[in-house]
Formats: C-alpha cells, structure tokens, sequence
C-alpha cells in the first residue's frame, strides 16, 4: 500500500505546473498562450526571462528526483524506485492540474536521472549541450538525450526495472514532442535565444 501511495504521490508532485505559476507571478502571463505555448523551461526562458526559467528548471529537476529519493530512502524494489521517477514524468506530461496536458518531461526526467545515478544525469547534459551548441535547437538537444538516457542507463549497469522507465521516460519525450518535430520539417521551430512575446504560430 506505501509504494502505491507512493506513485501517487510521485504523479501529483509531477503534476504541478511550476511553469505556468512561475510564469503567472513572475511575468504576469499565461506561457500557454505566448511562445510555442509549452509550460517547461524553455518556453520561460523565451516568454518570461532567463531568471524566471532558471527558477522553473530546479523545481521540475526536483519534483522528478525527489520520488526517486523517497523510494529509494524507504528502501522499495527497483521496480517501485524506477516507477516513482517515470510516474513524475508522467504528471508532468498529463498534469492533474490542467485537465491531463502539460509539458514535455524533459527537466523532469533530468530529475529522475540525477536520483538514477549521477553520472548518468552528467552523461546526459553532455550530450544536450553538444547537439544544442551545434545544432541551437534545444528541442534536438532533449531528443538526442531522449535517444541516450535508456542507453545510458544499461551501460551503466542498471537492471532492467531502471532500463524500462528509462524506455518509457524516452518514448513520452518523443511523444510530446511531435509539435517540434514539425516545425523543425518546416523551419519554423525556436533556436536557442530566440525571443519570444507574441502567442504562439508555430505551435
């Protein structure tokens, strides 16, 4: 019953929007309708300042490690510990709180990697900040990270527990980011930097 208790809770905690509170009290504005509508770091940075998005980026960082956190401290099978992190990124992508839509999981499952293992999460930034600096689409630097982060996560030695949310983490990133997929064919998708104020066209 704890562990269930547990993945509940993990999921709510994923819920909370942070973007969209951060972007409400720190810029007065609804991020949904600016940008390319998304509620995640990026779209903070773009919509409301970089300040802003720095305070986004740790809040969902932590509301994906911490589930991980709590597992493991209560000393529940990998089973219970993988699925706490891969239920956070869940709440982030189908938030309670905004009738099951939400984000992109992405800083969330940073979180999740942190808690994972250390090297993995570093491992992981690495190869966003290559094919970010290279390519400055950050949506491609989230997806080649969502490519890695099973790979990784079996080259560092985990079980199979870890491996499937792993799996299951990459598979909702690439889901979520259909939208960008689209504007990257088309060539309209957002570089690294780019400001944006006007509600969002390319969405």
């Amino acid at each position: 019953m704890s562990a269930l208790w547990l993945l509940l809770a993990s999921y709510l905690l994923g819920s909370i929007p942070f973007g969209l509170i951060i972007g409400k009290l720190w810029g007065a504005i609804d991020v949904r309708e600016h940008g390319s509508g998304n509620i995640g770091t990026s779209n903070v940075m773009r919509t409301v300042g970089k300040s802003a998005a720095a305070v986004v980026l740790v809040l969902d960082v932590l509301k994906g490690a911490l589930p991980v956190v709590a597992a493991q401290s209560l000393d529940l099978s990998d089973w219970i510990v993988a699925g706490a992190g891969a239920a956070a990124v869940a709440g982030h992508v189908w938030s309670l709180f905004l009738r099951f839509n939400g984000g992109k999981g992405i800083a969330t499952a940073l979180g999740v990697a942190f808690a994972f293992d250390l090297r993995l999460a570093l491992a992981l930034l690495a190869v966003w900040i290559l094919v970010v600096f290279v390519t400055r689409y950050i949506s491609v630097g989230s997806l080649a990270g969502a490519v890695c982060m099973p790979v990784f996560v079996w080259a560092f030695g985990h079980g199979s527990a870890y491996v499937g949310a792993a799996c299951l983490i990459s598979l909702l990133a690439f889901w979520r980011h259909r939208s960008n997929v689209s504007r990257l064919l088309s060539g309209t998708e957002y570089r690294f930097g780019e400001r944006a104020t006007a509600r969002a066209d390319r969405r």
